[in-house]
Formats: C-alpha cells, sequence, structure tokens
C-alpha cells in the first residue's frame, strides 16, 4: 500500500511538472448568451460564464486576466450592456450599463483602465473604465452601423468601421475627438492593423474589397478585389500575412501583406448545424455555414475560425492553411479571443447583476 501511494503521489507532481497550456480559447455564444473557455489541445471546454442578451466580441486586458464582452441584443430586444469577466476564476464580475447608448458591439480592451466599444444604437465609439464601469469618454462617429473597433498598440488613436456609411472613422483617444472618416468601401466591417501601425486593413464586405489604409494620412493607398462576403481581418504577429474569414463564399483567405497580394486560401468545410438556417443571421449568406470569428494565436502559427452557422471553431495551420482540428462550440459561435492565463476552476453558470456607470 504504501508503495502503490508512492507511485500516485509521483504521478501527480508529475502532472502538476507539466507546463501549462500556452493559451486558452475564448468563444462567444451569440444564441447561448455565453463564453466558453476552450482548450485548443484537446478540444474540451474548461469552463462556461454565462452572459447578457445575445454577446457577439470579445477583447483580453492588456494582463490577460479579464474580458470585456460586448452584449449586442436582438433586433427586437437591442442590448446595452458589457460584461467583464474574470478569467482566472471563470465568472461575471460586473455587467455595466452603457444606456442610453445601445447595440454594444466592437469591442477592445487597451490600456490596464480603459475599454474601447462601439455603440451603433447611438453612433457613438465609448471608453469605459472597467473597475467603475464609468464611461468617461462617449465620441460620435456620426456614421451609420458603427461596428468594429480597434486601437494603435499606443493607444492614442482608435479606428472604426462604418457598415452603414461604408467608411472607417479615425479618432484621437487622447484628445477625445473625432479626426474623419475614409472612405473604405460599402458594408465596411472588419479592420486590422498592421503590427507597426502604419497601414490599416479593412474589409469592405459589400464592395467585395479589402482597402488599405495608410494611417499617417488617412488616405487609402490601394484596393484589393475580395469577393465572398470578406467580415473579419486577423494580422500575424510578424505582420507578414493578414488573415481573413469570408462569410459568403464561406472561405479562409491569406495575404502576402508586403506584396498585397493573395497567397493562399482554404474552404471552411463545415456542415450546417441543425436549424441554423432559422437564425438571425443566416439571411447573410444563405446555406453558408458563415465562417465569422477570426483569431491568430500568439505564437502565430494556428488561425482559429468560427463557423457560426456550423457550430465549430475550426483550427489551421498559418503557415500551410492545412486544418489541424475541428472543435464543437454551440450555440453559433462568433467572437473569438485567447488568454495565457490557465482558468482555476470550472464555472458553468455564474452571472452577476447589472451595476450603473
Amino acid at each position: 500500500m504504501p508503495c502503490m501511494r508512492r507511485l500516485l503521489l509521483l504521478a501527480a507532481a508529475a502532472l502538476l511538472a507539466v507546463p501549462a497550456a500556452a493559451e486558452t480559447l475564448l468563444v462567444v455564444r451569440k444564441t447561448d448568451d455565453a463564453l466558453d473557455f476552450m482548450d485548443p489541445g484537446s478540444g474540451l471546454r474548461v469552463a462556461t460564464v454565462a452572459l447578457g442578451r445575445a454577446p457577439h466580441e470579445v477583447s483580453v486586458a492588456p494582463d490577460g486576466r479579464r474580458a470585456a464582452v460586448s452584449n449586442y441584443g436582438t433586433r427586437e430586444q437591442p442590448g446595452s450592456t458589457l460584461s467583464i469577466v474574470d478569467l482566472e476564476q471563470p465568472r461575471e464580475q460586473r455587467r455595466i450599463d452603457l444606456a442610453p447608448h445601445t447595440r454594444p458591439h466592437g469591442v477592445a480592451w487597451f490600456a490596464a483602465d480603459r475599454i474601447a466599444v462601439t455603440v451603433e444604437g447611438s453612433q457613438h465609439l465609448l471608453v469605459v473604465e472597467p473597475d467603475t464601469g464609468r464611461i468617461v469618454a462617449a465620441i460620435a462617429t456620426g456614421q451609420e452601423v458603427s461596428h468594429m473597433v480597434t486601437v494603435s498598440g499606443d493607444g492614442g488613436r482608435a479606428y472604426v468601421t462604418n457598415i452603414g456609411s461604408g467608411s472607417t472613422t479615425a479618432i484621437d483617444l487622447v484628445a477625445g475627438r473625432k479626426l474623419g472618416d475614409v472612405d473604405t468601401g460599402g458594408g465596411s466591417e472588419a479592420l486590422a492593423l498592421t503590427p507597426d501601425g502604419r497601414e490599416l486593413w479593412v474589409a469592405a464586405r459589400a464592395a467585395g474589397q479589402l482597402a488599405i489604409v495608410d494611417t499617417a494620412t488617412l488616405a487609402v493607398v490601394e484596393r484589393l478585389p475580395l469577393p465572398g462576403v470578406p467580415i473579419r481581418i486577423a494580422m500575424t504577429p510578424d505582420g507578414r500575412t493578414a488573415f481573413v474569414t469570408c462569410a459568403g463564399s464561406a472561405e479562409l483567405v491569406a495575404f502576402d501583406v508586403a506584396r498585397r497580394k493573395e497567397r493562399g486560401r482554404r474552404k471552411v468545410d463545415v456542415p450546417l448545424a441543425p436549424g441554423a438556417a432559422q437564425r438571425p443571421f443566416a439571411g447573410l449568406a444563405p446555406g453558408s455555414t458563415l465562417p465569422v470569428g477570426l483569431l491568430i494565436a500568439r505564437d502565430g502559427r494556428s488561425a482559429y475560425v468560427a463557423s457560426t452557422m456550423g457550430d465549430r471553431v475550426e483550427q489551421y495551420d498559418v503557415a500551410t492553411l492545412v486544418p489541424l482540428r475541428g472543435i464543437p462550440v454551440a450555440g453559433e459561435p462568433d467572437g473569438l479571443g485567447a488568454t495565457h492565463v490557465v482558468p482555476r476552476a470550472t464555472c458553468h453558470a455564474c452571472t452577476a447583476e447589472p451595476t450603473g456607470p
């Protein structure tokens, strides 16, 4: 018996000595009002946190310990809250009320105490303090359907895409004012900055193109044709490749950033989930599994794609575009994030009451 106990202790010590997973994958489930914590290596769900109505996008804090999720709501019931999620002990820490602003969507946690979030209902970009829930700035875009946001590495400037206006708005976050609008094409939605901050790539889904913006001059320097409803863009950490998900053609497309040329594409070959055709966003591209959510792993080796109508997250090799594994995620997976933090506990129904600003 002592020998058996010693063997068990040795086995436990060996397990503790195994390095933690490189990152935990965060998946927003729109129709299940939840955020899943996934182990990308095993494809297993580690934890689930309940959120507000119809969440869409997620952004992880710079220290990787918390995340912000926009609770967009439905067509009938617009949302007006932002969830702050503890990633170490999975739970919703607080739910920030953004009223009178509605339909929060794009979110970027760009500094320890600052989160940028677009609100389509009021055509604004909000800057929110996560610990107090205070809205520290509300900057009008004056554009229709202000949808996604990205922030420069120094936290000084934000860019907001406006689907309805076919434009991208540049905002000075230090001065709290709008700098101007750039004509980036009909249905401008996805956007990503190159790591050096010199170029902003914008996908215009209705125009079927990518617009490349010089951030110094706010001028479009090139437009690349890309039919198939391009809807999300993500840059590799080295800045060499831009990946785009095309919701209409159900493809993952890779572009050489320096040459501004397509270097490859892969069909996101996922079957439709049962009942997918009846979901609210199925009409965007009927029959497609709608690959939307897109994330490049921190090591730059993997790309994750969320098929919102296929209830799966697919992992691809960045260099070859070869599919590596499929991870089932029910409830219309959409926004994706990642953290180096390993969750300490499993929490399947953690909620928090809404809190005022």
